[in-house]
């Protein structure tokens, strides 16, 4: 057997780290991800099944932010500026959406919510941001979002200080699942 050459050892080393490099690109999304939505890291938030089951006499302020992409045409706006809820009562809020162009178009939502901190503490029961979004021409829609702060944000000692915490979304406009095609439109307001 003949020994592999010094080159084609780092030839092949090279390969290597390549490969591991290019497999650590394709995870570090997905891991990114799923670290935010474990530990709300960058203001993501936590998607819960239920509203919660303790209601605290403390008081909170939700504040409420849209914002569009340059890339999608459409007017996009919360409904309300801002609601007063107690901790661990369900909210429910709602972002109106329009498509300003002739063509149908399809966005998503991302979402986070200011200070950061808060984001492992801010539930999410239902949300326009779960799925896409198809408007039709000149379409216009009211999007619901439900809520709530779980008590444990008193508790943390990182956060026991909120009061008041920043809801924001930006649309973005995607290309639709072929699911999203097949599935009833949104319901228009007009």
């Amino acid at each position: 057997m003949s020994r592999m050459s010094r080159e084609s050892r780092t030839a092949l080393g090279l390969v290597g780290v390549v490969l591991t490099m290019g497999a650590l690109a394709w995870a570090a999304v997905p891991f990114y991800n799923w670290f935010c939505r474990v530990t709300g890291f960058a203001g993501t938030t936590q998607v819960a099944e239920e509203a919660s089951g303790e209601i605290v006499d403390q008081v909170i302020r939700i504040r409420f932010d849209a914002n569009v992409d340059p890339n999608l045409d459409w007017s996009f706006r919360p409904m309300q500026t801002k609601m007063d809820l107690k901790i661990g009562e369900n909210g429910l809020a709602f972002y109106e959406a329009v498509n300003n162009t002739d063509q149908v178009i399809t966005g998503t939502a991302s979402y986070n919510v200011a200070p950061e901190v808060s984001g492992f503490y801010f539930d999410k029961i239902d949300c326009f941001c779960f799925t896409e979004q198809t408007l039709d021409p000149g379409q216009r829609v009211e999007m619901p979002v439900s809520f709530y702060v779980d008590p444990d944000i008193l508790e943390d000692g990182d956060t026991s200080w909120v009061r008041d915490i920043t809801l924001s979304y930006t649309f973005h406009r995607t290309e639709p699942k072929q699911a999203a095609l097949d599935a009833k439109p949104a319901q228009d307001v007009n």
